[in-house]
Parts: C-alpha cells; structure tokens; sequence
C-alpha cells in the first residue's frame, strides 16, 4: 500500500470529490461506512456547483488525502480569522475505521494552525449524530449547545427523513 499524500483540489478534482461526499453520507454505498446519514436524509450531500465554489475559495482550501492515486479521503477547511472551519469530511466508506479519518483531521489542524495561524477549529455536526460527535469529542472537540437550523427546504443539502435536525458548534483548541 502506498503512502498516504495530501495535496489541495483542483478543479479536475471536483468529480471524484463529489462521487467521494456522495458515498461516504448517502445512498447504500455509504452503509458500508459508519458516518451515512442514509437513515436521516435522502437526496444530496453535495454537488459540482458546491465543490467547485470551494476550490474557487481564496479563503478555503479543500484538502485531499490520496493513495494510490485515488482520493480517498477530503475536508473542507476555510479561514474565518479568529479560526479555522472544518466541513465537509469524508472518508472512503470501506476505508472508514483504520485511522485515516484521524490522519485527514491531524493533517487539516496542522494546516489550520501552521499555515493560517489560527488557535481554534469550528465544525458543525447535526446533532443526532451521537456517534460521530463521540468520535470528534475523542479528538478534543468539545460540544457547545450551541445550535443553527438544519435548511429545512433547500434541497441542496439533503432531504430531512425527520423534523428534529439541526446543527451543533464543536470547537477544539489548536
């Protein structure tokens, strides 16, 4: 197996990277995984529009993790000043469990914290994930109780399957 890389999209990226969102949180390909949220919303998790808007950020970077040639992991990170956002992450549902989620995050802090010199990361979760927030607490996210609503008839980020979505802030210090 060779080395895991890490390099910025560009966009000839954006279809893998939508094909690699898609399959890690939605439709029965992302069951293979542990992160779907298959069973909370249908629809799309994102599109090329969304991707390509990210890589034309002057203030985001959509960081990749590839091995042998093939993007197997992304986050979204952006530069808000005070700190750094961290969005749309995902891992390879086959890939999901042996340690390359905790790579993209380790990579994506250090990113954060060397290159835009920034002492804290934000995220938002959906806030039934209870897993998936265990999991960012393990890695020294911290919940807030902070909550924004889930856009609730913007098809663009999925399609409820309940009416008790919404986000909550995680933080963590750099």
């Amino acid at each position: 197996m060779e080395t895991l890389l890490f390099r910025t999209a560009t966009a000839e990226d954006v279809p893998a990277v939508v094909r690699l969102v898609e399959s890690a949180y939605r439709g029965d390909a992302s069951r293979a995984g542990w992160t779907t949220e298959a069973d909370i919303l249908d629809g799309q998790r994102t599109d090329a529009a969304a991707v390509a808007a990210l890589i034309d950020d002057p203030l985001a970077r959509l960081l990749l993790a590839v091995r042998d040639a093939e993007i197997v992991a992304c986050c979204h990170l952006e530069d808000r000043g005070e700190y750094a956002y961290f969005g749309m992450f995902a891992v390879r549902p086959t890939e999901q469990g042996g340690g390359l989620g905790r790579a993209v995050m380790a990579e994506a802090e250090r990113f954060a914290r060397d290159e835009w010199h920034v002492a804290r990361m934000h995220m938002t979760v959906i806030s039934v994930r209870d897993e998936l927030i265990a999991w960012y607490e393990r890695r020294g996210y911290r919940r807030t109780g902070e909550m924004s609503p889930f856009p609730y008839g913007d098809e663009r980020f999925g399609v409820p399957r309940r009416d008790d979505l919404r986000f909550e802030l995680l933080v963590k210090d750099l």
